[in-house]
């Protein structure tokens, strides 16, 4: 009777902030079935993870491209924690560690002009990235602030809007299109991939430091995550449409703040196409929960890896 009443008020919440999140024309299909053939089970992994690492900590890494879902599907998964197991879940993005304009703009002058578009491994502060999931996994928990990042200002906000942990997590969901990638062979970086590729990148300048950061530096970060969930989307084409949808939530949320149109948003995703496209072919191989998303936006399988 008591597990009854918790789903129901599960339920009821989940169908809240489902409702908050719908966009005209996009609505969210299988309500209550996703719930419980895909979030409830994932949660319960979650939960079981944490009480076998002894109530540590316990870093989630959720990936997948562009528009596929992530931070809606954090919401959800920190409601059901709370709910059903209470445990306290914080939430943020590798989005909110981008480097400020000015940095990107050195980096830019420093090695390559395609460094001052926001995206790619390099664009964020990794250094301070990686002290706040270090300071995350102390044994002894201190207060700490995590950034934020405005993408229609293109740069971080002041440091009194920064989110503040005060209280020790049990669950750390870290959400990002490219969370956990994995470095390419070299010869993979020999041709371009697309006409940014092409143009603006004959000499493989950006993309092999790109490639030699995800080597070293990225690897230290994506090294402290415990379990790793991935949204596979069914193509990179679908990532231009969901991303497309994903500024129509901008528009409507972020009243009269600056959002690009159709063809600002299709040169921005080539900078994204080349390790969507590694992930897509990879990451389900070595990720923890695979979740397919088929192409109405519908989680469609999943499959429990370890």
């Amino acid at each position: 009777m008591r597990s009854k009443k918790r789903y129901l008020k599960i339920k009821k919440k989940y169908l809240k902030f489902i409702k908050s999140q719908e966009v005209l024309a996009e609505p969210f299909r299988d309500k209550v079935g996703q719930l419980d053939n895909f979030y409830l089970p994932i949660s319960d992994k979650i939960y079981h993870d944490h009480i076998q690492g002894k109530n540590k900590i316990k870093i989630v890494g959720l990936t997948g491209g562009q528009g596929s879902g992530k931070s809606t599907i954090s919401n959800i998964l920190k409601i059901i924690l709370k709910e059903k197991y209470n445990l306290n879940t914080v939430i943020f993005s590798i989005d909110d560690f981008y480097k400020t304009f000015n940095d990107r703009k050195k980096m830019s002058n420093r090695i390559s002009s395609l460094f001052l578009t926001r995206g790619v491994p390099g664009t964020h502060d990794y250094f301070l990235l990686f002290e706040c999931l270090k300071q995350l996994k102390r044994k002894k928990f201190k207060k700490l602030l995590i950034p934020k990042f405005d993408k229609s200002t293109d740069d971080r906000v002041e440091k009194n809007k920064w989110q503040k942990v005060t209280k020790k997590p049990d669950i750390v969901i870290f959400e990002g299109w490219c969370v956990g990638v994995k470095s390419q062979k070299n010869k993979d970086l020999l041709a371009p991939l697309n006409a940014l590729e092409k143009e603006q990148d004959k000499k493989r300048v950006w993309r092999n430091t790109v490639n030699k950061l995800i080597k070293t530096n990225y690897k230290k970060i994506f090294e402290m995550i415990d379990t790793y969930i991935f949204l596979k989307v069914p193509s990179f084409k679908h990532v231009l449409k969901w991303r497309l949808l994903q500024e129509k939530k901008l528009k409507i949320t972020s009243k009269g703040k600056k959002i690009m149109n159709y063809q600002q948003i299709k040169n921005f995703i080539m900078y994204y196409e080349r390790l969507t496209k590694h992930m897509l072919k990879n990451f389900g191989k070595t990720a923890d929960i695979v979740i397919k998303i088929d192409s109405n936006h519908k989680l469609k399988t999943i499959s429990f890896n370890k």
